[in-house]
């Protein structure tokens, strides 16, 4: 959200579900910013579901904390792995510090240190698809140059892929330039 000429201008937040081992999205939303994180959870999930896509765990950040985020998650038989918030009075439970390290069980933090390939989608679709500078105006704009950067991955991949070369299924540099 920024300020401009005529007041107050509302961007959009794009939500993801990502595969933590491809690097590689599976379900998107584009949603106005001024919306909270935690309504969109569900319909993420249920594009996952209505796909066929089975998944475990649910990894998220500390933006998805509340109970009914994590009910919902397990109505989807999997496991919500979200941090607590700092003022939250649960003992042991999963918290990030402000050093951003992950403190509680370890099987919880090797779980949670995967979100990290939820930034790495990001990262590359910004600095290789142009996703962090859209110049389009209106949320149908942005969701279709969203769809078009996150298609432009799963064709880099299956390119890839197709070569018999799957260590470059991430390499958008390679097929771009």
């Amino acid at each position: 959200m920024g300020r401009g000429r005529r007041g107050f201008l509302l961007g959009y937040k794009v939500h993801i579900a990502c595969c933590t081992s491809s690097e590689l999205p599976l379900a998107f939303m584009v949603e106005p910013c001024n919306r909270n994180d935690k309504c969109f959870i569900q319909p993420l999930l249920e594009k996952l579901k209505s796909q066929g896509i089975n998944f475990k765990t649910v990894l998220a950040d500390v933006q998805y904390d509340s109970a009914k985020v994590r009910e919902t998650v397990r109505e989807y038989g999997a496991e919500p792995v979200i941090p607590y918030r700092k003022c939250s009075k649960i003992r042991n439970a999963l918290r990030v510090g402000k050093d951003f390290i992950v403190k509680v069980v370890k099987r919880l933090v090797r779980l949670f240190r995967k979100r990290v390939s939820v930034e790495r989608v990001f990262s590359r679709a910004k600095e290789w698809l142009q996703l962090g500078h859209l110049r389009v105006r209106g949320s149908q704009q942005a969701f279709i140059h969203t769809c078009l950067s996150f298609s432009a991955m799963l064709v880099v991949a299956l390119t890839a892929v197709k070569q018999h070369k799957p260590s470059l299924i991430r390499s958008i540099k390679r097929y771009t330039t």
